[in-house]
């Protein structure tokens, strides 16, 4: 299959998984774009989590095609994920707290020289890559558990660029900071689309949806329940999309255009 110009990065075609009795999703279609931040919102249960795990290779689908660049993959382990260029940024940030920002960065794929850690080497690339990315912390050097809780998001958010990915998934990366810090992060979510690459945004805040997305698909128990341009939408639509309001807001949107026939 040939990769189609300017198509979509990652494409989701019928993605579906069961887990025993409970069917967690539904025939899911998503599309996500170079140098475009698209949200990922819904209820708890909706879905969200289980279909990050799927297009991160955590938890596979059970049915469906992804699609990569314009031609159909199998991810069917972390691995399959990170090799393709699609890095998750998962809630947990999985940081060492004792460790210093160095050593979180390069934490499994550290630097060797002569078998032994080019710590030089390292430090220059970390400073390299949060200058790169804008990113202010007081030192390389200082311990995680010295750092705002933006400070700490923001350096897992670098961690995945090590990897040069196209493709970053960012899980709720503002629950439970502060406005200064919320900011922090929402920034740099702005400059991860600027340099091209593809964001996923998974967030309850839809204020911070507001201000970043370029675009929202909303999930309701398990199934799509309408993909949103942001800057044309109301946030009340999408409120509305998300709680069931309206049985299928895709629905509703082409019948007010005349798009449904009566």
């Amino acid at each position: 299959m040939a990769i189609v110009p300017n198509g979509p990065v990652l494409a989701l075609r019928g993605i579906s998984k069961r887990f025993g009795a409970v069917q967690a999703l539904t025939d899911i279609h998503l599309e996500v774009h170079a140098g475009e931040v698209v949200a990922l919102v819904g209820d708890n249960g909706a879905g969200k989590s289980t279909l990050v795990k799927s297009i991160a290779g955590v938890g596979p689908a059970d049915e469906g095609v992804i699609e990569w660049q314009g031609r159909p993959v199998q991810v069917t382990r972390p691995h399959d994920a990170q090799e393709l260029g699609i890095a998750t940024v998962y809630q947990d940030l999985a940081l060492c707290d004792n460790i210093d920002v160095v050593g979180n960065l390069f934490l499994g794929r550290e630097i060797l020289r002569a078998g032994v850690l080019d710590e030089v080497e390292m430090e220059r690339r970390s400073r390299e890559l949060l200058q790169t990315l804008s990113i202010r912390i007081p030192s390389v050097r200082i311990p995680i558990a010295s750092l705002s809780g933006g400070q700490r998001q923001t350096v897992a958010i670098a961690r995945s660029m090590l990897g040069e990915p196209k493709l970053v998934i960012l899980d709720e990366p503002t629950a439970a900071l502060g406005v200064e810090q919320t900011a922090q992060v929402l920034d740099l979510v702005e400059r991860l689309r600027d340099r091209g690459l593809a964001v996923i945004l998974i967030s309850h805040n839809m204020a911070d949806v507001k201000a970043v997305a370029d675009r929202v698909a909303v999930l309701r128990l398990g199934r799509n329940n309408g993909t949103f341009d942001v800057k044309t939408t109301s946030q009340e639509e999408i409120i509305s999309a998300i709680t069931g309001a309206t049985d299928n807001a895709v629905t509703r949107r082409k019948a007010r255009s005349g798009e449904v026939a009566k």
